[in-house]
């Protein structure tokens, strides 16, 4: 496989527009092991087809400078002898390029959603595989498979065993074999992730690969490497397992923290560390789902959210506490910050592809609610947006106390571009208000994405 990995970058670099393109393999954005293995093993598998139009080329959807928080992703490319420097990461491809020169085809895996950034590249893509919440509209030309299985390895490692069982090797038997028995927690009923075509495709590579590593000793080395969150900032942590996700004014991250709540909240100037991660990277609100292991190697799930806006920080509790079926069963306990709500997470099965398909419902109802009443304010900004942009940018820890005047320290915008509000309010004319509310109203059936 890693010559076929090094040849993809050759690929590359002789990309002219002449040439006839990519066949891009593209995983989600939150690229965890899963995303990285069923992009390198399905795109390897096609390139086997005598009948491509185009190279397949696998795409991690993460800058480079990130793939190092990936620990254990990195730590099973070390044990199937696969080195980092073959593969080719999302700051590398220049895929809107490719696609305005008619040079690209698109895959999706372990996602079947493009993220807003993206949503020019839909038409490019000709196939989707992956295990989440079906958001993508069929369509005759992109045929799509999606079950809820624990993991999106399963689904290629089946598509392999049908199509083309001579593409298995140690290598990409060991890549798929651990990325399976990752998402589905050592195959334990009792995590909730496993489902019955999990087991038997696990099964199907043990038997035609006696060599694999044993179960239990595979899953302990790579739950140590993903859980090794020794060294990193607080910054680090939250990108290292994160998704992003959008509607109107709000904009949020999802970041799984591998540690216990208690301790994370115990970690020094954490709500300025909070504070300063939204403003860099432009999100109002943050939820991190913690995930730590008891004495009988048991997960425990603890939630928190935080946000510097009390309104955004409120609507976003109320909406996971009061999910359908009380599926997340959350008990609020103690937080140290004034702008953290943190609760427990007693339904351990419920993993954050339980969490995202309820924050994507509650961020189209609230988008919608806000075009029905007309509160053209509400989708601006949130909250009093009269002060100066320094004073928008302090830290609550800072100030010592919580603001319930200050807007977030970067307000998205569904009306206004060039958010943050570098000028104080835009100044809007009739005519170009009716145009956008126009706008919005084109979009209010369309689903946000799950990143």
């Amino acid at each position: 496989m890693e010559a076929y990995l090094r040849s993809c970058r050759d690929v590359l670099k002789g990309c002219s527009k002449n040439s006839p393109g990519l066949h891009v393999v593209l995983g989600n954005e939150a690229c965890d092991m899963d995303s990285m293995v069923s992009a390198l093993t399905f795109a390897y598998f096609l390139s086997k087809s005598l009948d491509c139009e185009k190279m397949p080329v696998p795409v991690l959807n993460i800058p480079r400078a990130e793939f190092p928080l990936r620990s254990d992703s990195s730590f099973l490319l070390r044990e199937s002898g696969l080195s980092q420097d073959c593969l080719l990461f999302r700051d590398e491809v220049d895929l809107h390029g490719l696609h305005k020169n008619k040079q690209l085809m698109l895959t999706l895996v372990d996602h079947n959603i493009l993220p807003s950034a993206d949503s020019e590249l839909e038409d490019a893509v000709v196939e989707v595989i992956d295990h989440h919440l079906l958001l993508r509209p069929t369509s005759p030309s992109c045929p799509v498979t999606v079950e809820p299985v624990g993991s999106c390895a399963t689904l290629v490692t089946e598509r392999i065993a049908q199509k083309a069982p001579e593409v298995l090797d140690q290598q990409v038997a060991q890549l798929l074999y651990s990325a399976i028995i990752r998402d589905c927690v050592n195959m334990a009923p009792e995590a909730g992730q496993v489902t019955p075509k999990d087991s038997q495709y696990a099964v199907y590579l043990e038997n035609r690969f006696p060599k694999l590593p044993q179960r239990g000793a595979l899953f302990q080395s790579l739950q140590n490497a993903k859980f090794d969150v020794s060294g990193l900032t607080t910054e680090q942590m939250l990108l290292k397992d994160m998704k992003a996700a959008s509607g109107g004014d709000l904009k949020l991250a999802v970041s799984v923290i591998y540690m216990s709540l208690e301790a994370f909240l115990q970690r020094r100037g954490l709500q300025q560390d909070l504070c300063e991660f939204c403003h860099n990277h432009k999100y109002n609100l943050v939820v991190c789902m913690t995930i730590s292991f008891n004495d009988n190697k048991e997960p425990f799930r603890q939630l928190a959210v935080y946000s510097s806006s009390t309104v955004y920080r409120e609507e976003m509790s109320r909406a996971l506490e009061k999910a359908k079926n009380n599926i997340l069963d959350l008990k609020p306990m103690s937080s140290p910050y004034p702008d953290v709500k943190a609760f427990i997470h007693c339904n351990t099965l419920a993993s954050r592809k339980t969490v995202m398909p309820i924050i994507t419902d509650f961020l189209k109802e609230r988008e919608k609610k806000a075009y029905q009443s007309g509160n053209i304010e509400d989708l601006e900004l949130d909250d009093d947006s009269n002060q100066d942009q320094s004073e928008s940018q302090q830290c609550p820890e800072d100030a010592g106390i919580e603001d319930d005047t200050q807007f977030p320290p970067t307000p998205m915008n569904s009306l206004v571009e060039g958010c943050p509000l570098d000028n104080g309010l835009p100044k809007i004319s009739p005519e170009v208000l009716v145009e956008k509310v126009s706008k919005i109203a084109s979009m209010e059936d369309t689903s946000p994405e799950d990143q």
